[in-house]
C-alpha cells in the first residue's frame, strides 16, 4: 500500500528518545507489521532487510520510520516496549533475494496445487492466495470460506505435498480485492488496495440517505458487496437531513395525497408527486412544515405551492448555421479536380482545331475545280478531277441541314458571276 511519512522533516531533540520501530510491507503491501530495529544503522524507506521469521528469516520493504510508526502503533494498540516484537537482522544480501525469487516462483503453481487438493476433499472453501516465507520454511494459505470449515485432514496432506510448515487464515471478500487490486469505477484503484484497512459494514440504509437508486450492479465493487465508499458521506447526509421535517412522507391536498420521493439537501426542497399526475412538485421546506400543521388541524390546503426550479448550469449556445462550401477543401481532391479540368480542356480545342480545318479545306478545293484557264474569254469546263475518298467525307455539303440553319460552323461556299462572253457584247451593241 502506498504510505507517506508526513513527519519525516521534523527535527528530532534527542536520538536516545527517537522511534526505534519500523513498518515492513510483505507481498507488495498486501501485509504489515511493526518491527523492532536494533542496529545502529538507520534504514530508508523501500530498502529490503531480512527479518525474524518462523524458525528462519523473511524479506520486506521498509514502508515507514519514524516519529509517524508511533503513530500508527497508538492507533492499533501496539506497545513499542513489547519484548516480544519481532526484531530486523540485517540488510538484505544477493543471495538472499535469489532465494527469495526462487520462493516466490514457486506460489502459483502452489495455488493451483492446492484448490485441487481442497476440491477432491469436497470442502466448501476457496483458496485465494499463498504466500511463501523467503527461506521457503513456511507457507500461508488465504482461504474464503461462509461456513466453518474443518481443514485438519487438508494442513496434514499440504504438508506432505509442499514439504513446508502450513498456516491457515481465513479473510473475507473484500481482503481478497484489496490483494487482488484493481481499478473501480471511479477511476482510481480500489481502496482496500491503496490506504484502506478497516472494513466497515455497508447496507442500503446508506444509499436511500444519499437518494442512490438501489441498483445492485452500480452500488456494488468488485469483491461483490457493496461499496466501502458509500459511508465516506453519509454522516454529512445524516447532518443535513436534520434540517427536514418528520413525517412528511404524506401530505394532504385538495387534488389528493401528495407522497414524497425525494429530499434535496443542496437546494433544501422535497419533491413530492400527486396521484393523478406523474409530474413532481419541488417544495420547500416551509411551506412542507405549514402543510402538515394544517393537516394536524384536519384542514386540506388546496395546491402544494411548488416553486420553480431555476437551473444555474449555463445553457449552451447553439452555434449558427455557416455555408461552410467552398471554404474547406481537400488538397488531394483539389489536385484531382485541376488535372480532369485540364484535360477536358485539352480535348475540347483539338477537336475545335479539327473541326475548322475540314471548313477551310472544303471551299478552297471547290474553287480550283471552278475555276480553271480562261482562253479568248470563253470559259471552258476542264475536267473535275475526283477526289479521293478521304477527301470525299471532309467535303461540306452546302444542302445538308438547310443552309445557314443546319449550323454555324457549316459555311456554304461563294459564288462567283459568272462573265459574259466578249461576242455578245458587239453584237447587242451593233443592234442598238
Amino acid at each position: 500500500m502506498n504510505t507517506q511519512d508526513w513527519l519525516q522533516n521534523l527535527p528530532i531533540a534527542d536520538m536516545d528518545d527517537a522511534c526505534r520501530v519500523v513498518v515492513i510491507s510483505f507481498n507488495q503491501g498486501s501485509r504489515k507489521d511493526f518491527f523492532r530495529n536494533n542496529m545502529l544503522q538507520p534504514f530508508e524507506k523501500g530498502e529490503l532487510v531480512a527479518v525474524e521469521g518462523v524458525s528462519g528469516f523473511d524479506l520486506g520493504e521498509i514502508s515507514l520510520t519514524g516519529e509517524v510508526v508511533r503513530l500508527q502503533m497508538k492507533k492499533k494498540g501496539v506497545d513499542e516496549r513489547n519484548p516480544d516484537m519481532k526484531k530486523i537482522l540485517r540488510r538484505a544480501t544477493d543471495r538472499d533475494i535469489d532465494i527469495w525469487k526462487q520462493n516466490k516462483a514457486r506460489e502459483k503453481e502452489a495455488l493451483i496445487r492446492s484448490r485441487a487438493i481442497a476440491k477432491q476433499l469436497n470442502l466448501n472453501m476457496k483458496m485465494s492466495q499463498v504466500e511463501i516465507q523467503a527461506d521457503g520454511r513456511k507457507a500461508t494459505f488465504f482461504y474464503i470460506a461462509d461456513d466453518r470449515v474443518d481443514f485438519r485432514e487438508l494442513i496434514k496432506i499440504y504438508a506432505s505435498e509442499f514439504k513446508v510448515k502450513v498456516e491457515m487464515r481465513q479473510i473475507g471478500a473484500r481482503q481478497e480485492a484489496g490483494k487482488v487490486g484493481g481499478i473501480g469505477s471511479c477511476g482510481r484503484e480500489l481502496c482496500c488496495a491503496t490506504w484502506l484497512t478497516d472494513f466497515k459494514s455497508v447496507n442500503t440504509t446508506a444509499a436511500r440517505y444519499q437518494n442512490l437508486s438501489i441498483n445492485q450492479t452500480k452500488l456494488s465493487g468488485q469483491c461483490g458487496r457493496l461499496k466501502c465508499c458509500l459511508n465516506y458521506e453519509l454522516d454529512t447526509y445524516l447532518d443535513a437531513l436534520q434540517g427536514f421535517p418528520e413525517n412528511a412522507d404524506m401530505l394532504q391536498v385538495a387534488r389528493g395525497t401528495a407522497t414524497l420521493i425525494k429530499k434535496d439537501i443542496f437546494k433544501n426542497l422535497m419533491w413530492y408527486v400527486l396521484p393523478d399526475s406523474n409530474k413532481q412538485y419541488p417544495v420547500t421546506i416551509e411551506r412542507v412544515r405549514k402543510i402538515r400543521s394544517l393537516n394536524m388541524q384536519n384542514v386540506i390546503p388546496e395546491e402544494l405551492e411548488a416553486v420553480e426550479v431555476v437551473s444555474t448550469k449555463p445553457k449552451e449556445v447553439e452555434p449558427e448555421f455557416v455555408d461552410v462550401v467552398g471554404h474547406i477543401t481537400l488538397k488531394s481532391l483539389e489536385k484531382g479536380d485541376k488535372k480532369r479540368q485540364q484535360q477536358r480542356r485539352e480535348l475540347r480545342g483539338g477537336q475545335q482545331q479539327g473541326k475548322g480545318g475540314q471548313q477551310q479545306r472544303g471551299p478552297v478545293q471547290q474553287k480550283n475545280v471552278q475555276q480553271g484557264p480562261k482562253q479568248g474569254g470563253v470559259q471552258k469546263n476542264m475536267p473535275i478531277q475526283k477526289a479521293g475518298p478521304h477527301q470525299q467525307q471532309q467535303r461540306p455539303n452546302p444542302q445538308q441541314g438547310g443552309g445557314n440553319k443546319g449550323g454555324q460552323n457549316q459555311q456554304r461556299p461563294p459564288q462567283q458571276p459568272r462573265r459574259p462572253n466578249q461576242g455578245n457584247n458587239n453584237n447587242n451593241q451593233k443592234k442598238s
